[in-house]
């Protein structure tokens, strides 16, 4: 049986939690962390029931006493995307720092405080995923600004969100500090860290989002966006630095970014995946050496997500390789030419839309014609500047 108290780290007789005055920048506002504790998890209620009248309360104990880490920020929000927005890099960071893994159902949980000017406090817990803990908020300041507008008080109480309608239910009347009735646990002695060892806890962490953010722009030469993107993701990071070099590093972001990405869009995608670094490796030097086309490149990925084949294997097996015969490269913007009598005067008065008709010459030819020879060839013929 549960022993009817839980343990946590709180800051009542001095500065006991593991972290402090933290802070992260979303969209150019810092958000203040207050305090980051370890306490334990006493189980959790379920709600379930089509309406009120029919609703049940289940209690869960089968997390009882395992270990959590809460982390507490200040009312530093403005709206709910910036909490949403905010959760989505701290989950980044954790799962960065190898202390979280977020992909695991229940792994990471949100609650939120939510009141408005000359309101009481509201509690909204039994949120299930960010895009709902916005959504949440979302309602619950929608609902006390309209009983501010009716002169309606509104109480501190706890409300939890009933997913099926999207909206929240009060649960239970909140309870101010001094109902919780903190004591010192006898049981758990104070312990000291030496200045030394939390030196060296800090030379052995990973390096950080931004500072990989950083090095990707400014040593390989990678866009922000791209970097931005590439750096957030602990699973894409880790095969980015194990299958780039100097050369290489801005073809396989691309690779990753680009076309990656939309192949691998789920855990259960990301465990059952064949790739390695080294395909990675390969397929981006074949891009560069001009052996495959980047249009090509993603149906090799396709491939080797599926069955780990050797890049090389499958460029010959497939015919993928690029097409940088001129002959054979005009024959098709000849026929391309001469579908296309509307497309090629368009191209002719404004040249941006020749990459309509590229597009046409990468279609007939799978991807595999040399889009360098491809455009300079469509000029060529259709006399477009």
């Amino acid at each position: 049986m549960p022993k009817n108290f839980q343990i946590t780290q709180l800051n009542v007789y001095g500065p006991t939690s593991i972290g402090e005055k933290g802070s992260i920048d979303v969209d150019g506002r810092q958000i203040r962390i207050r305090r980051i504790q370890l306490e334990e998890d006493p189980g959790r209620l379920i709600y379930e029931g089509a309406s009120e009248r029919t609703a049940i309360t289940l209690v869960d104990y089968n997390r009882a006493g395992t270990p959590l880490v809460e982390i507490v920020t200040e009312p530093d929000f403005d709206n709910p995307r910036q909490v949403r927005i905010f959760l989505n890099i701290l989950s980044d960071l954790l799962e960065n720092l190898n202390v979280a893994d977020p992909s695991l159902e229940g792994a990471m949980r949100a609650d939120a405080n939510v009141s408005i000017e000359g309101g009481a406090r509201v509690e909204v817990k039994n949120i299930g995923s960010f895009h709902d803990l916005e959504k949440a908020i979302h309602f619950e300041t929608t609902r006390q600004e309209s009983l501010k507008e009716r002169s309606i008080p509104i109480t501190q109480e706890t409300r939890h969100w009933d997913d099926k309608r999207k909206i929240t239910i009060s649960s239970r009347a909140k309870e101010e500090d001094e109902d919780y009735r903190y004591i010192i646990e006898a049981d758990i002695p104070m312990i000291s860290m030496n200045e030394g060892t939390i030196q060296a806890w800090k030379a052995s962490m990973p390096e950080s989002i931004s500072s990989k953010k950083q090095r990707y722009v400014t040593k390989y030469g990678i866009p922000a966006q791209v970097a931005d993107v590439l750096s957030s993701d602990k699973y894409y990071s880790d095969l980015f630095e194990q299958a780039h070099n100097d050369t290489n590093a801005k073809e396989i972001a691309n690779l990753i970014t680009t076309d990656m990405m939309g192949l691998i869009d789920t855990r259960e995608k990301r465990q059952q995946s064949k790739i390695t670094p080294k395909h990675l490796a390969d397929l981006a030097e074949m891009v560069r050496n001009g052996k495959v086309t980047r249009s090509s490149a993603k149906s090799v990925l396709q491939e080797i997500v599926k069955t780990g084949t050797d890049v090389f294997e499958i460029v010959q097996r497939t015919g993928l390789g690029k097409i940088s015969d001129e002959g054979e490269i005009s024959k098709v913007v000849e026929a391309v030419i001469a579908e296309e009598p509307v497309a090629v005067q368009q191209a002719r008065e404004n040249p941006q839309t020749i990459n309509y008709l590229v597009g046409k010459v990468m279609q007939r030819t799978k991807g595999k014609a040399d889009p360098q020879i491809t455009l300079a060839l469509l000029k060529e013929k259709i006399g477009a500047p």
